[in-house]
Formats: structure tokens, C-alpha cells, sequence
């Protein structure tokens, strides 16, 4: 009868815990911890005291359990790991934390998302350049076939396109260089490169064309470069983003009306 009325105090004092954890309450979560309470408990959905704890930018709290051992990794229901969630939530100081102690930056969720990709989707740039700074792999991409660039250039953040396809071009990560004449407008260098090779659908580790690149700047004349030597302007990567895709989004009419002049679908 006694371990029968022991089991909802257990479960009150582990909710407790865990809220302790999402507002931020230290003392109550270690008294809590010090009354025996589980440190790697979670609630129905799989979310610990660090995922809850991360999720609302408690560094000193997501400090301390880290040096009382919860468990790094921990994924929830979606698998998503206590960087995921920093990520996301753009809570930058937590994510020098849990990376500083070893977290991995290029974990993926159950659909593919990595802590990078979750940054670049929300527009978290300081996020974003940590994280790529840190070991982060750009080119990882979802199920979807989605890439950081790919989902940065899909909500249109600029900034954090152009941090993405910057570091491209001088990290381990390198842009093809008619990429880069094209996000340049270097229609001379476009050139020289085209009569080598004359793929102008040479495609990226970031799933896109040099055209893709030309749309996002509203880079007309090397756009029209791209066009005259074959440049495809149906074509479409595995994430599904046509260049005709990022002019609109873009709201350049005069690069919409280009790419629609060559029919694309």
C-alpha cells in the first residue's frame, strides 16, 4: 500500500521540476534534484528539464545540469536534441553553452532539421554564424531536400543568405565560381567560366544554380548571361525552389517578367 501512494508525489515533484526548469527557478529545481527527483525526467512530450530550460534562454540553469550529468543528447518526441531547441528559439548564449560542452551542431531531427537549419528558418543570424563557426555543415539537408540556404532564400532572409553563401565561398564549403560571379553580377567572369565550361546549371552542395543565385540578388545582367548561354529557368531541386520562386519572393518584377519571357512551368 505505501509504494502505492508514493507514485503521484513522484510525478508532482518531477512536473514541478520541470517547470522549475521552464521558468528559470534554480534553488527549487536542485532542491528538487537533492529530494531524489529523476534529472533526465520528461514530460508527455519527450521534453527534459534542459530541453524545457534552453527553450527560454536559462543559461545558469542549463549550465548547472549539464555539470550535474543530464544526458546531452536527449531527443524528444520530434528528436529533436537541447540544441534544436536553443537553435530555434534563437537563444544565443544557451547555444554557446551547450556547444561549448560538447553538444553535436550537425544532429538531425527525425524529419532531417539540424540545429543550423532551425537558426537560418528563423532568421537567427548570430545564431547562424556560431553554429557554422562551430562545425556546422551547410550542406546537410532535411528529408525534404531542404538546405539552410534553402530555407533562408524560401523566407527571404537576407541576411542570412548572404552569411550562408559567403561563407561558402572561403570556408571548407565552396561555392562554384560561377555561383559566385553570379551572386556578383560579374557578367565578365560569368563569361570566361561558361566558354570552360559550358554548364550554366552547374549545381551547388546547397542544391541550387548560379540562376538561383542571380534571382536572389536581382542580378539582371548576369541573369540574362545565364539565360542566353541555356541556364534552365525550370529548373527545380530536390527542395522544390525555382529561381522564378525567389524573384517573386524577391518582388522584382523586372527579373519575374525575364524568367517568365523563357517559359518557365
Amino acid at each position: 500500500m505505501m509504494s502505492s501512494f508514493r507514485w503521484p508525489w513522484r510525478a508532482d515533484a518531477a512536473t514541478s521540476f520541470l517547470r522549475a526548469a521552464r521558468s528559470g527557478n534554480l534553488d527549487k529545481a536542485l532542491d528538487h534534484l537533492r529530494n531524489g527527483v529523476d534529472i533526465n525526467t520528461c514530460n508527455q512530450n519527450g521534453l527534459n528539464a534542459l530541453h524545457l530550460a534552453s527553450k527560454e534562454g536559462h543559461v545558469k540553469m542549463v549550465a548547472e545540469l549539464l555539470h550535474k550529468e543530464i544526458v546531452l543528447e536527449t531527443t524528444t518526441k520530434k528528436g529533436n536534441t537541447a540544441l534544436h531547441i536553443a537553435a530555434l528559439a534563437g537563444q544565443e548564449d544557451v547555444v554557446r553553452e551547450l556547444v561549448n560542452f560538447g553538444a553535436n551542431v550537425n544532429a538531425q531531427s527525425q524529419k532531417g532539421f539540424t540545429p543550423l537549419y532551425m537558426a537560418a528558418q528563423e532568421n537567427h543570424l548570430e545564431v547562424v554564424k556560431f553554429l557554422l563557426e562551430n562545425g556546422a555543415n551547410q550542406n546537410v539537408a532535411t528529408e525534404d531536400g531542404f538546405t539552410p540556404l534553402a530555407v533562408a532564400l524560401q523566407q527571404g532572409h537576407e541576411n542570412v543568405v548572404a552569411h550562408l553563401i559567403n561563407y561558402g565561398t572561403k570556408g571548407k564549403v565552396r561555392l562554384p565560381a560561377l555561383h559566385i560571379a553570379a551572386r556578383n553580377d560579374d557578367t565578365r567572369t560569368a563569361a570566361v567560366l561558361l566558354q570552360n565550361d559550358p554548364n550554366a546549371d552547374v549545381l551547388s552542395k546547397t542544391g541550387f544554380t548560379p540562376l538561383h543565385i542571380a534571382a536572389h540578388y536581382e542580378n539582371l545582367n548576369v541573369a540574362q548571361l545565364l539565360l542566353n548561354r541555356g541556364a534552365s529557368v525550370n529548373f527545380t531541386p530536390q527542395n522544390g525552389i525555382t529561381p522564378l520562386h525567389i524573384a517573386s519572393r524577391r518582388g522584382n518584377i523586372i527579373m519575374v517578367r525575364l524568367l517568365l519571357d523563357r517559359g518557365p512551368h
